[in-house]
């Protein structure tokens, strides 16, 4: 049975639920950006946003829907750092346990960040497959509820709060970019503002060392990422059941980035705009600049994601 999406009230109730566990972000601007592109550009800064990244919006959701009994037993999940921030501070919140399974090679601001909230971390290689694998088997011996980073309509759901907010802050965006990793902040904005904002067209920016997302839509299936080698560590995941058909009907257009393109947008938004923020983040902002004549004079919102970030490892 396909899943059912949230709709207006679905989308407010979360909001309102969301409201004394996250931050209302600011929406930036840089008249000197602008002028470089040609647009009207609005930035969503998620990097401004408790635990680093939009992330909390999601997991903090998918506890709040827990029962009594499932937060007895805990939750888990895996990944590469910013959702298992995000559920190590949610299970906080909620005064229950969490474990995370991270990859070796995780970002140390990310592995430092988890343990600081109280969460157990177990390790696993560095592929998605493997991380999959490791939560999967500590799932089956520990009884714990898995919440998907992404592919889970809980987590999506409080990232519409995040297009809710854009949406009364930035009135008549004429087109909104997010990155695309799982997928389950690209299919939160675009169900948020199919509901409220539907002339809005909604886009996405993807590596073009894990386009997975690229090729699914193209393919009209889900096409699983291969290896995938991009500084943007926190998209070489590949679409869900849940995410795929929200972004094959809602998105209009998947823009992939090479490596060069994500680290010259971020450079950019670091010297422009003063503020901090990942590979992940500057993969939207790489879209636009790619096809800046696509986005000519226009008014466009940029979802800059997170910003947790090993300064020791900066690629510029």
């Amino acid at each position: 049975m396909p899943t059912e999406l949230p709709g207006k009230d679905k989308i407010r109730l979360v909001s309102d639920h969301l409201k004394p566990y996250i931050h209302r972000t600011p929406v930036m601007t840089s008249g000197v950006i602008n002028d470089i592109t040609g647009t009207e550009l609005y930035f969503k800064c998620e990097n401004f946003q408790k635990t680093g990244s939009f992330k909390i919006r999601g997991a903090m959701n998918a506890v709040l829907q827990l029962t009594a009994s499932q937060k007895a037993m805990g939750v888990i999940t895996h990944s590469s750092g910013n959702f298992a921030q995000a559920l190590a501070y949610a299970a906080k919140c909620a005064g229950i346990n969490a474990t995370i399974v991270m990859p070796e090679s995780v970002v140390t601001a990310k592995r430092d960040a988890v343990l600081g909230y109280g969460a157990e971390i177990v390790y696993s290689g560095s592929q998605p497959y493997e991380r999959e694998a490791k939560c999967e088997e500590m799932q089956r011996n520990s009884g714990a509820v898995f919440i998907h980073p992404s592919n889970d309509i809980n987590v999506i759901a409080g990232h519409t709060s995040c297009a809710v907010e854009f949406i009364e802050d930035a009135e008549s965006l004429d087109a909104v970019i997010a990155p695309l990793g799982g997928g389950g902040l690209l299919s939160g904005i675009a169900l948020g503002f199919r509901n409220f904002s539907m002339p809005t067209l909604i886009y996405a920016g993807e590596p073009l060392n894990a386009s997975d997302g690229y090729e699914s839509k193209k393919a009209g299936r889900i096409v699983p990422v291969k290896d995938p080698n991009t500084i943007a560590d926190g998209l070489r995941t590949s679409l869900g059941d849940v995410t795929f058909p929200i972004i094959d009907r809602f998105v209009k257009e998947i823009i992939t980035v090479s490596e060069d393109e994500i680290i010259n947008a971020m450079k950019l938004i670091w010297e422009r705009m003063k503020i901090v923020i990942e590979p992940s983040s500057a993969v939207a902002f790489a879209a636009l600049l790619k096809n800046i004549s696509g986005f000519k004079n226009k008014k466009i919102g940029i979802i800059v994601s997170g910003g947790n970030v090993d300064l020791a490892r900066l690629p510029f």
